[in-house]
C-alpha cells in the first residue's frame, strides 16, 4: 500500500539508521528580494496569514517576494523620473544649487516610495 506522498510522486531514501526519509527539495528560485520583498513578507505574515500559508505550501513565496521587490523598484524608478521631469529637477539645477537639488530629490524619492508602498506592499 502506497502512502499519499508516494501517490503524489514522492520518493523515500533509506538512511544508515534504517529509517526511510522523504526526498524533499527546496524551490528552484533563489531569493534576491530586498527591502520591499521583506516588507511584503512582514505584511503577509501579519495581515494575510491564509495567503502567506498558501504561498509557503505551494512553494511560491520566494517567487512572489522576488516579483514584488522587482516591481517596486521599477515603479520607484519610473515615478522618480516622471516627478523629476514635472518639477524641472535636472542636472542644471544640480550644477547651480546642489543643496536645493538634494532636497528636491529626497522629497521626490520619499513621495515615490509612499506611492509604491501603498500600491504594492
Amino acid at each position: 500500500m502506497k502512502s499519499l506522498f508516494e501517490e503524489l510522486g514522492g520518493t523515500y531514501t533509506l538512511s544508515a539508521d534504517g529509517m526511510y526519509y522523504p526526498n524533499l527539495s527546496l524551490p528552484e528560485e533563489e531569493p534576491h528580494y530586498g527591502k520591499y520583498g521583506r516588507m511584503r513578507l512582514h505584511y503577509l505574515k501579519e495581515h494575510r496569514k491564509v495567503l502567506y500559508n498558501t504561498l509557503v505550501l505551494e512553494g511560491k513565496l520566494v517567487a512572489h517576494l522576488n516579483e514584488i521587490d522587482d516591481t517596486a523598484h521599477r515603479r520607484m524608478e519610473r515615478l522618480i523620473r516622471q516627478m523629476q521631469e514635472r518639477q524641472g529637477i535636472n542636472e542644471g539645477l544640480k550644477a547651480r544649487d546642489q543643496m536645493a537639488w538634494v532636497g528636491a530629490m529626497n522629497n521626490i524619492r520619499n513621495a515615490a516610495e509612499e506611492i509604491a508602498l501603498s500600491e504594492l506592499i
